[in-house]
């Protein structure tokens, strides 16, 4: 890769230590400490057991459900271990060191001779190198890794640092032994941030092994392509592809400017995701996916924004915003972190979500605290244990306040305190006040966020009198020598705003400052039902309402006065609407406290009578019936998917052509689901095709019996087809499942998109 001309040099930005910073907000303390309460009753036996048992050690407890019982299981472990970590690096908390200590000293206990250590055999990453189907196992290991490496760097417990050195070491040897058409096929499967852990085992290390092993998991072909500008997202598992990217920053961070092409690629495919894959609150995906640039209308549904991506994505966006500086990475740490992390926890309970609706008429669906384990539950422990990671960064003798958020900040190294009130955006003044020890006699540059969704100057006073502060590159710079007890107040006017969606721009949803809004919809028939592995969603089966009327004006005066059309109530967080047809039925408030009822961020703008609004009415009805003729569906190529229609086969991957995901066979090879069907009754196979590869057919078996041969044309072309197959109704007079076995003939064959089982 063509290397660009970067530097580490002094200018990368540094944060905190936990420790540095107490949080003050009473609603970050509150989501703080429910995730202790949380980490607290976790029985550590019960997370340790699938290590004993793949160790040859008798567990002394059972291994928890959910995902924990599954080809996963470890994965949460490895959260726990961060989350915990984190919780102790500022709380010092007593009882958590306890946990950790025997934590790591069981898992010593059951580190194989070779360094291998998980909760499932080692038989996992066989299958994947064989291309036989496999749930994600090195996805898994990174979660084991991180945990590992982030105890010893809290707690400095040596056990943790000879488990992790000897864990890098096996990952180094079965990484050495790859050929190159092994690394691809390895590739191909989710593997979580690999190359990113195993950097920063190197960085501990210093072992030229642990730094090959993470070369192994450097995806170079992707990364030139986003660094090229090319659109290579659409199609591919957003949380599969946000970690390769986190890899690559740490790949510059760990070498340095040799290595400033991986930035470079880093950079653009942030632009890419933030600026033409991401919705209003930062989140991100449809169905786990990154759908087309831009077409962001067409993916809403009950399973947008997968809350592990904005997990990952503040993770990119930190480390990105200490190496350049720049305001727009701070911008979208704030919006990402309210709107959508924030948003991720009941506060009440401490529990997390897994997808959030961008659809509406949904609502949130939060997980159990011991009968899930989803991947959203690992990141959401990390999640609330590090709410003050990004509130304050430095830079020699520079401060820089990135978020608004009421905390207290100690500034060892300058010998001044700060303690920050904010109760944005219920008012619009910040207030800072410095302490300092005496010893501080030097100039000190505080640098202050002037937030994108400022509407207007902000405001300055020192000591109570005006100050008109240097504004560069969107930070107002107040530099000068800091009295003990020096006051800086700071107001940021916010007004009512509003975002259109690129595909749809009457399709809009509205802000307030820095928070999203969202309007309650009752609490009408909230059933959950289940998707993936033991994922439970939000249902709507009954008709929502998801458009607005403009009254007596077009929708563009609507919208170009907004401030006189969704208006506050006075001293409430409460914004009401005027001049639509909804005026009397619809409030707005923060979306992030919208955690009980069903809800709509977005809301399609359109004037009576127009084709825009038939259109809209007619297509709600389509997407009704496809609901409603669905028994069964099956996101092909999606591990959690599959493995949930129990896939079996042989010579067989997933991957993304031509921006839809898909499983295909080699010749010869084959791949089947379990499927649901409705006993007594006319059934049929809706599948997707493509015309990519020439030649060769794919044979189609439900029950052993051949139902239908699909030829290909000689004459390859790039798309797809769809077709249905009527299900013999000898097959099921009384069962309610089948099993679809698709065998490849002659060439390389697959089936792609969604398949379903419908109604007939």
């Amino acid at each position: 890769m063509e290397m660009m001309g970067t530097s580490l040099g002094n200018k990368v930005l540094k944060d905190f230590p936990l420790d540095k910073v107490a949080l003050r907000s009473d609603y970050y303390v509150n989501a703080f400490e429910k995730e202790i309460i949380y980490l607290k009753r976790f029985e550590a036996d019960r997370l340790l057991a699938g290590f004993r048992e793949t160790a040859g050690l008798v567990p002394k407890a059972d291994k928890y459900p959910g995902w924990e019982d599954t080809e996963i299981r470890g994965h949460t472990l490895g959260h726990y271990l961060t989350a915990c970590a984190q919780a102790y690096a500022q709380s010092k908390d007593q009882e958590l060191l306890a946990n950790l200590e025997y934590i790591v000293s069981e898992l010593a206990e059951c580190q194989h001779q070779d360094g291998y250590l998980s909760a499932f055999p080692e038989v996992l990453f066989d299958n994947v190198e064989n291309q036989k189907p496999a749930w994600v196992p090195w996805y898994t290991m990174h979660k084991i890794i991180a945990g590992l490496i982030a105890v010893y760097q809290s707690t400095g417990l040596i056990t943790a640092y000879d488990i992790v050195d000897k864990l890098g070491h096996w990952a180094a040897e079965r990484t050495s032994k790859w050929t190159a058409e092994i690394q691809a096929t390895v590739l191909q499967v989710e593997y979580g941030g690999m190359n990113d852990c195993l950097y920063d085992l190197y960085k501990l290390t210093g072992n030229r092994r642990h730094l090959d092993a993470a070369h192994c998991f450097d995806e170079i072909r992707l990364f030139e392509a986003i660094r090229e500008g090319r659109e290579v997202l659409q199609g591919k598992h957003a949380n599969t592809i946000i970690p390769k990217f986190i890899g690559a920053l740490n790949r510059y961070l760990t070498l340095g400017e040799s290595e400033a092409a991986y930035l470079e690629a880093a950079v653009k495919f942030w632009d890419s995701v933030v600026y033409h894959h991401s919705y209003i609150t930062g989140g991100n995906s449809e169905s786990e996916h990154f759908g087309k640039p831009d077409v962001l209308n067409g993916k809403r549904s009950d399973i947008t924004c997968e809350t592990c991506n904005s997990y990952n994505m503040l993770k990119l966006t930190r480390e990105l915003f200490k190496l350049t500086g720049s305001v727009k990475y701070a911008d979208f740490y704030e919006k990402n972190h309210i709107n959508s992390i924030l948003s991720s926890q009941n506060p009440e309970t401490g529990m997390t979500m897994y997808f959030q609706p961008m659809a509406t008429g949904y609502f949130k669906v939060y997980s159990s605290p011991f009968g899930h384990f989803w991947c959203c539950t690992g990141t959401g422990m990390e999640n609330f244990t590090k709410l003050n990671d990004s509130i304050y960064f430095h830079q020699d003798k520079q401060l820089y306040i990135n978020q608004y958020v009421s905390s207290r900040l100690d500034w060892l190294e300058q010998h001044i305190q700060m303690t920050q009130t904010a109760r944005l955006p219920e008012s619009e003044w910040v207030e800072f006040r410095v302490e300092t020890d005496g010893q501080q006699d030097q100039n000190i540059s505080i640098c202050l966020r002037v937030p994108h969704w400022a509407a207007g100057d902000m405001e300055v006073f020192i000591n109570g009198e005006s100050l008109d502060p240097v504004v560069k590159e969107r930070y107002a710079i107040i530099t000068r020598k800091w009295n003990n007890n020096d006051t800086i107040q700071v107001r940021i006017p916010m007004k009512i705003t509003y975002s259109c969606l690129p595909d749809a721009p009457h399709v809009a949803a509205f802000q307030y400052g820095p928070v999203v809004l969202s309007a309650a919809l009752g609490k009408e028939d909230m059933t959950e039902s289940r998707t993936g592995v033991i994922v439970s969603v939000p249902t709507k089966r009954m008709p929502v309402k998801d458009y607005l009327i403009p009254q007596s004006m077009s929708a563009r005066d609507w919208f170009e006065r907004l401030d006189e059309h969704l208006i506050r109530k006075q001293d409430e967080l409460v914004f009401e609407l005027k001049n639509t047809d909804e005026d009397e039925r619809l409030v707005f408030t923060p979306h992030y406290m919208q955690h009980w009822e069903r809800y709509g961020i977005y809301w399609s703008i359109l004037e009576a009578d127009s084709e825009e609004l038939r259109e809209h009415l007619e297509q709600s009805r389509h997407l009704q019936q496809i609901r409603e003729a669905t028994i069964d569906s099956v996101q092909v190529g999606n591990d959690q998917y599959e493995l949930k229609h129990h896939i079996q086969g042989e010579l067989t991957h997933a991957g993304t052509w031509e921006g839809l995901n898909g499983r295909r066979a080699e010749a010869g090879g084959w791949f089947s689901y379990d499927m649901n069907v409705l006993p007594g009754r006319k059934n049929a196979l809706h599948v997707t095709f493509s015309r990519l590869y020439h030649g060769g057919a794919m044979e189609i078996w439900v029950d052993g019996q051949l139902l239908s041969t699909e030829h290909f044309s000689q004459q390859p072309a790039r798309n797809f087809y769809e077709k249905r197959f009527d299900l013999p109704s000898q097959c099921m007079p009384y069962q309610d499942f089948v099993r679809i076995k698709f065998v490849s003939q002659g060439s390389i064959n697959g089936v792609y998109g969604v398949l379903r089982t419908i109604k007939v």
